[in-house]
């Protein structure tokens, strides 16, 4: 299923539904309407039968009041500016929640990474960060993993910034290889994460996951890594997606066995009842977990959801028309603000191991992470309980403050 569009529109409705439940004044959200620049770029690169062909990249820095920015580069076909605005806004609010000296930041290329050779896409990826050479850095935005680009794109960056600049700043990159500076858990956060919340929202209204039925559309790294987290508290995974297919068993999936099958034959599809990935959306289950990309429930699908809780795994997985549909219908959403915080966790504390050039081991970093995911949701919990609000209400409300604070005390130059 291919996502809808982002609507900026749509974000401004939600956070002013939260003026209301925080400090923030119009005034003060004239700060968060507009990114601090948005930078587009021509990419030559020569391809592997000797033509030339240019590809368009986009780089958004919305925020800075809170401290150098860092967000994703995705590589997907059809990036456009206006969706990196809406995620890098995203990205703001939620290094805000996590209580993150960062602001947000999103960035892209145009480009279908399959259709190209590994020497095709490594010549796209170094264009692409040469043309920004001058506009990032460890403290002024630094990169990080997204859609389409894994740990070898963002080696690639690294290494083409410092060939750019004659340095070895390995922290103007994130979700890179361990050998390179990379941190332990990069590639489990974001999954771990957002089990750990589904666990603590359930647990908050006195409810459980054990034999909760879970359903998982995305059955990449985040996906994968939260069924198996949500397995391991006793939940049922009955059904996953990937971009081929979908598997459905009422009994729930052997996630071990799903796992090898699907990294010999490519997709999901064919390993118990196949189902299309649609219908995983549909299911009748406790949770759905959505951890493909934005757009995933949308106007158009929103009424044939049937599970409990949504949790959104991934940035925007919930459209807001979508949303007012569900909260009418008395479905839970989880949302992304504190969903899927461990991305930027584990990012943070990579750049931060970077910066002091001292690192920790795995189970540091583990505790590390789940240690601010909890606060973070206790905080985004407690302002919902104190102000009767749902959940995003109050993720956006948290931060609103924190973001008006920090502009507050900055003042305004010249």
């Amino acid at each position: 299923m291919r996502a809808s569009g982002l609507n900026w529109q749509g974000l401004m409705e939600q956070l002013r539904q939260a003026l209301p439940h925080c400090e923030v004044t119009d005034q003060s959200l004239a700060y968060f309407k507009y990114p601090k620049r948005t930078v587009s770029v021509n990419l030559p690169v020569r391809m592997d039968d000797g033509s030339i062909r240019v590809f368009r990249g986009y780089r958004t820095v919305h925020s800075t009041s809170r401290g150098p920015s860092m967000g994703g580069v995705r590589l997907r076909e059809g990036v456009n500016a206006h969706e990196c605005e809406v995620l890098a806004a995203i990205m703001t609010l939620k290094a805000a929640v996590a209580d993150l000296p960062l602001g947000g930041a999103k960035g892209g290329v145009d480009v279908d990474p399959a259709t190209l050779s590994p020497h095709e896409l490594e010549g796209v990826v170094r264009r692409y960060t040469s043309e920004l050479v001058e506009l990032i850095g460890h403290n002024e935005d630094i990169l990080a993993p997204d859609v389409g680009s894994d740990a070898q794109a963002m080696a690639w960056m690294l290494d083409t910034y410092n060939e750019n600049t004659g340095t070895t700043s390995n922290g103007v990159v994130v979700g890179k290889p361990i050998p390179l500076g990379g941190s332990y858990g990069s590639k489990d956060a974001r999954g771990r994460s957002a089990a750990l919340v589904a666990a603590r929202v359930l647990e908050e209204r006195g409810e459980n996951l054990s034999r909760a039925k879970v359903a998982v559309y995305g059955f990449g790294d985040v996906g994968r890594r939260a069924a198996q987290t949500l397995a391991a508290q006793g939940a049922l995974v009955i059904a996953v997606s990937d971009q081929d297919g979908a598997t459905f068993a009422s009994a729930g999936l052997d996630l071990d066995a799903l796992s090898a099958y699907r990294e010999q034959h490519g997709s999901v599809a064919g390993f118990a009842t196949d189902i299309t990935p649609a219908e995983v959306t549909e299911l009748d289950v406790d949770v759905l977990m959505l951890a493909y990309d934005y757009g995933t429930v949308n106007a158009g699908n929103a009424h044939a959801v049937r599970a409990r809780y949504v949790v959104e795994a991934t940035n925007r997985a919930v459209l807001p028309e979508a949303e007012r549909f569900l909260t009418e219908a008395g479905v839970q959403v989880i949302p992304d603000l504190i969903a899927s915080i461990g991305g930027v966790v584990v990012n943070y504390l990579e750049w931060v191991q970077d910066a002091s050039n001292f690192f920790w081991t795995e189970e540091e970093i583990e505790a590390a992470i789940d240690q601010r995911v909890n606060v973070a949701v206790s905080d985004v919990m407690g302002v919902a309980r104190t102000r009767q609000t749902d959940l995003r209400t109050a993720a956006y409300a948290l931060a609103l403050n924190r973001l008006h604070n920090a502009t507050v005390m900055r003042g305004v130059y010249p």
